[in-house]
């Protein structure tokens, strides 16, 4: 499936990681490499380019050659402040790319049709955004989001606003579907037995098996 030209990939990781027990979740080890590469691996082809979302010192992110955005917004909000900045970013750098593909930097089996699904959801629903789902579950901050929306939500975000359904609400939102099984694509690794389940699946899967891919055909009704 050929990247999508017309959107930037963002990688949100400028939490606070309380439950890994602080520092950067996206940098710990899963299956003997970073938990980010596993995430870049998965989103990098899908989209035109890729920023990171995340706080502090961005050198120790060099390996990477991505840029680095932090939040324009104080005190570690939440993800809105992530996806403002790569919105911001996007504006700002790339003008040629109107859409923004949001996804967690903690998500190693992210499928590898979501840009592309995500922008045939808000096309069949006549939505400004659209996000993912699985068994009936979205999953916000797996969204796709237009450039065009960042006054909003920066005024939003200047006003309190913290949840992203909540706001997304106001405009519209697509939701498209994926099934759980065998993996559930948007697997979060929170936590340290997070990594350790994950890493299980890893192992156990036949190699060239792409998890979060199986039947790529195949499709959830939206909840």
């Amino acid at each position: 499936m050929a990247p999508r030209a017309d959107t930037l990939g963002a990688v949100l990781a400028g939490g606070l990681a309380r439950r890994m027990g602080g520092g950067d979740k996206p940098l710990r080890r899963l299956a003997g490499r970073p938990l980010l590469r596993h995430v870049l691996d998965r989103v990098s082809p899908q989209v035109a380019s890729v920023v990171l979302n995340a706080n502090g010192d961005p050198g120790r992110f060099a390996d990477y050659g991505l840029p680095v955005v932090a939040d324009g917004v104080p005190d570690n909000p939440g993800p809105l402040a992530g996806v403002l900045a790569a919105l911001d970013w996007a504006a700002e750098r790339r003008p040629e790319l109107p859409w923004v593909l949001t996804v967690p930097g903690d998500c190693p089996f992210l499928p590898f049709d979501l840009a592309e699904r995500l922008h045939a959801a808000r096309e069949r629903d006549g939505a400004p955004l659209a996000c993912a789902a699985t068994e009936g579950r979205t999953h916000p901050p797996v969204g796709l989001w237009p450039v065009s929306l960042r006054s909003a939500l920066r005024d939003a975000l200047a006003g309190g606003e913290r949840k992203i359904d909540r706001w997304t609400a106001r405009f519209g939102c697509a939701v498209e579907g994926w099934p759980a099984a065998p993996v559930d694509p948007f697997f979060n690794a929170n936590a340290p037995d997070d990594l350790a389940t994950a890493e299980r699946i890893l192992l156990r899967r036949p190699n060239g098996v792409p998890i979060g891919n199986e039947e790529g055909s195949k499709r959830e009704k939206p909840p």
